[in-house]
């Protein structure tokens, strides 16, 4: 793996093109690489359909950025992963592929692509490590996501080794934060549990019932520290190996139920239904190479999700 730089790239008047800037990830690095004085380049589906190469590439031509990150996929749960296989795997294989290959067709040199955490095997060892990486079977619930994401880092790697492209992958652990997707069966677990339990409280009930046993641990990063990572890397990491993007520390999913009880208010009782699945037992990430080049998440748990949740109050459209 490459040393970090101190002069990689500087966002500072660069073009930046931020595929999915209407998502949490894009809209987070909207504002962060605007804070740092870059043109930020955005396109709808109108303008391009990301799974559709032709109309990819006619955009690329047009925009002529300098630089692209791909924050553009098909995300959900663990009942969205298993129910939409063929989307999950398909939809973000083109996205990907369809942004790399025309980002290099118009020569641009400098890339960023954001995977997830599911790439890593369910058994790894905690706290996981880059080179976990393949090593082991994936977690079946959310197999297709990981294995597109997959396919987007070695196509980085590729597309460096054959034809010297800047091009670069980290891997966020679960995120959080404003502008996240709120649907009561196809949300991950934060904005699922965040809507459930305002409700709850909205209407004075006696419980909320959540998935599993509650004993998984996680990991939960906030949006915005994502992105600032983003645009540190940008400016800063230069190599094929991808780097784990978190905070290196995790709690159990009844922990979160009982902060996420505490931040909307609800004083009711929390019930398991062990009936439904756990995923992944233990999954917290290695983040020791990024924090050695000097970056580190700066947002308390507690203060990330009462943001969250203010956030979620604003949206008429969300409260119910």
């Amino acid at each position: 793996m490459s040393e970090p730089s101190a002069g990689v790239f500087r966002l500072r008047g660069a073009r930046i093109y931020v595929a999915g800037h209407r998502g949490m990830v894009g809209s987070a690095c909207v504002r962060r690489l605007a804070a740092a004085g870059a043109e930020v380049l955005t396109a709808d589906r109108a303008t391009a359909d990301l799974r559709r190469q032709s109309e990819v590439e006619a955009f690329m031509a047009a925009a002529r950025p300098d630089a692209v990150v791909v924050a553009a996929a098909k995300v959900g749960g663990i009942l969205a992963n298993d129910t939409l296989p063929a989307e999950f795997l398909y939809d973000n294989l083109m996205i990907e592929a369809n942004l790399i290959e025309a980002a290099h067709r118009n020569d641009v040199n400098r890339l960023l692509f954001l995977g997830s955490s599911c790439i890593y095997p369910r058994e790894a060892p905690n706290p996981i490590t880059e080179d976990a990486l393949l090593t082991g079977p994936l977690e079946p619930t959310n197999q297709w996501y990981a294995v597109a994401k997959i396919a987007g880092i070695k196509l980085c790697q590729a597309y460096r080794r054959q034809y010297g492209r800047d091009y670069i992958s980290a891997m966020p652990c679960n995120l959080y934060g404003p502008g996240d997707y709120f649907h009561p069966e196809r949300s991950h677990v934060i904005p699922a549990l965040l809507q459930r339990f305002h409700q709850a409280a909205r209407d004075g009930a006696e419980v909320v019932t959540c998935w599993g046993t509650g004993t998984p641990r996680r990991e939960f990063l906030h949006v915005d520290d994502l992105a600032d990572a983003c645009a540190f890397l940008l400016e800063h990491y230069s190599g094929e190996g991808h780097l784990n993007v978190g905070t290196g520390a995790d709690i159990t999913i009844a922990e979160l139920a009982a902060t996420i009880a505490r931040v909307t208010g609800f004083a009711g009782r929390i019930a398991w239904d062990t009936s439904k699945p756990d995923g992944t037992l233990l999954k917290r990430m290695d983040v020791s190479r990024l924090a050695a080049m000097g970056w580190h998440a700066r947002t308390g748990f507690e203060e990330g999700l009462a943001g969250t949740y203010r956030w979620f109050l604003e949206q008429p459209a969300l409260r119910g």
